[in-house]
């Protein structure tokens, strides 16, 4: 019941939004597309990744729920939420979409972190300063930008 009452919701908000959905490439899709401009919907498909991917351990190159990395959780995120595939890397990621400042940040964006001297992470923001990860430690878990490690770590965001 609960799963019926989100998705209707997710469809009610859907319908009354304006702003086109944004591909990064072509998709064949038949889901529903959330656009990235509706924060509160974005924030119900975030969790619900969440949900699906939570304690999913860290797999260097992975792409499932045996273990996945960073770059892969939000590559398939990216797809299985909103329809839109993302390049697979976190090279290839911080190059799309537009930047943007770390006040400005809103639900979807993509959060960048040097955590190493050539090692960089990717996140997506969820809001209220956390943004949702596959870390190497504890595998796909909520974070905060607030949290000193990442705070110091921080290196951009974009939008898409």
């Amino acid at each position: 019941m609960k799963v019926l009452f989100v998705l209707v919701f997710i469809l009610l908000l859907n319908a009354c939004s304006s702003a086109p959905s944004r591909d990064i490439s072509s998709t064949n899709n038949s889901k529903v597309t959330v656009t990235l401009d509706n924060a509160t919907a974005v924030k119900i498909q975030l969790m619900q990744l969440y949900s699906e991917w939570k304690g999913t351990p860290y797999r260097f190159g992975g792409m499932s729920k045996r273990g996945i990395d960073c770059s892969g959780f939000v590559a398939l995120g990216f797809q299985d939420k909103f329809g839109i595939t993302l390049p697979r890397t976190t090279d290839e990621q911080r190059g799309i979409g537009q930047s943007v400042s770390k006040s400005q940040l809103r639900e979807g964006d993509l959060v960048f972190f040097k955590t190493g001297w050539s090692t960089r992470h990717v996140g997506i923001y969820i809001g209220n300063h956390q943004f949702l990860h596959a870390s190497t430690s504890q595998g796909v878990m909520i974070s905060s930008l607030n949290n000193s490690y990442w705070k110091q770590k921080y290196w951009l965001a974009r939008r898409l």
